[in-house]
């Protein structure tokens, strides 16, 4: 199936066509609410990823978010061509101590792998790539 595309600048104010492109593609392969909710959260935890850390908030970069439905998944691809990121120096959260001390923001990539069943980024020189995969529920 031909994938679907949405380009946005990257601007907080953006993330909610961004929720609403990819919550109208999970509810057409047939996700019930609850999978379309943790799909569009954890979409929107990449974007923000995105303005916050590749593009140090710059609102005029831009982002790339692809759709693909096919072969019992359901694929999100999102692109930039901002600041490179290793994700292997990213450590799972103690979520104990997290709450005890009350921290905000730093659960990203935790919600990301919670919520999706595949996490993978491509890195290469001039472009970022983080591919979210949830299984199809048939």
């Amino acid at each position: 199936m031909k994938d679907q595309v949405l380009k946005i600048e990257s601007k907080t104010d953006r993330l909610i066509d961004v929720r609403e492109f990819v919550s109208a593609a999970a509810r057409e392969c047939g996700f019930d609410d609850e999978n379309v909710s943790k799909i569009a959260l954890a979409i929107d935890e990449a974007c923000t990823n995105v303005i916050k850390h590749a593009y140090n908030f710059d609102p005029n970069r831009e982002i790339s978010i692809s759709v693909r439905r096919g072969n019992k998944k359901f694929e999100v691809k999102i692109a930039d061509s901002g600041k490179q990121f290793d994700p292997s120096g990213v450590s799972s959260p103690d979520m104990k101590e997290y709450l005890s001390h009350y921290r905000r923001g730093g659960l990203g990539i935790f919600l990301m792998k919670s919520l999706m069943d595949k996490v993978e980024y491509t890195i290469s020189p001039g472009r970022n790539q983080v591919r979210l995969i949830k299984y199809l529920p048939h």
